[in-house]
């Protein structure tokens, strides 16, 4: 994330940040390499104070193409994929540079490295441009993680909002999605407690408690 006391929040996209920026790769790769976890978020970071993004935008996708090279070379010698998350603008973070799936998946075909792929937070999607089954469906081959919250109040999926979380559940299996799908919320309640839905969810689908198991009958 670079320095969030400075009012960073990444700095793949930063001009002039790269050094930092390599040295926080290095060290998330440290980290990732410990615990096992084979994919990192690669943040853009946001557009500098007091510069309009439309006048930096040329030199910061410049500067994030160049910065997400050099990580694709890094990461493939660990077997590990890096992944780009857009961030909604409009209410999360407005100075975030990389807002929508349309600007990063543009960015990763320019890019051309395999093991980049798309961070999807439904969240984000759905305050920026809804449309989800078409989203998801269209950019499905360059997704590498799933993320979710409801909207607006970033709480647990059965919490009161805009997303059908079953039927878009039901739409990543019909896709073959087969990789996890991130909690990126806030839980109304405690933790244990904000993962009652998920064995409603189950039960629902005729699942013991674990997801993966046989139906029941």
């Amino acid at each position: 994330p670079g320095d969030q006391e400075a009012g960073e929040l990444g700095l793949a996209a930063v001009p002039g940040r790269q050094a930092a920026f390599r040295q926080g790769l290095e060290a998330a790769v440290h980290y990732a390499r410990a615990v096992g976890c084979p994919r990192i978020h690669v943040m853009a970071g946001r557009v500098p104070l007091g510069t309009d993004k439309a006048a930096v935008a040329g030199e910061m996708e410049t500067t994030f193409i160049e910065n997400l090279r050099y990580t694709a070379d890094l990461l493939s010698q660990e077997d590990m994929i890096g992944l780009l998350e857009p961030i909604n603008n409009r209410i999360t973070d407005p100075r975030y540079y990389l807002n929508t799936p349309h600007q990063a998946a543009a960015i990763l075909e320019k890019v051309g490295r395999p093991n980049l792929k798309l961070q999807l937070d439904l969240f984000h999607c759905q305050i920026m441009d809804g449309n989800l089954s078409h989203t998801l469906e269209t950019y499905f081959p360059l997704i590498g993680h799933i993320q979710i919250a409801q909207v607006p109040g970033r709480h647990e999926p059965d919490s009161p909002g805009e997303l059908n979380f079953p039927y878009i559940f039901e739409l990543l299996e019909s896709l073959g999605y087969t990789g996890y799908v991130g909690c990126e919320y806030a839980p109304k309640g405690d933790t244990l407690e904000g993962l009652g839905w998920l064995r409603s969810y189950w039960e629902s689908r005729g699942l013991q408690h674990g997801g993966n198991s046989k139906a029941v009958k």
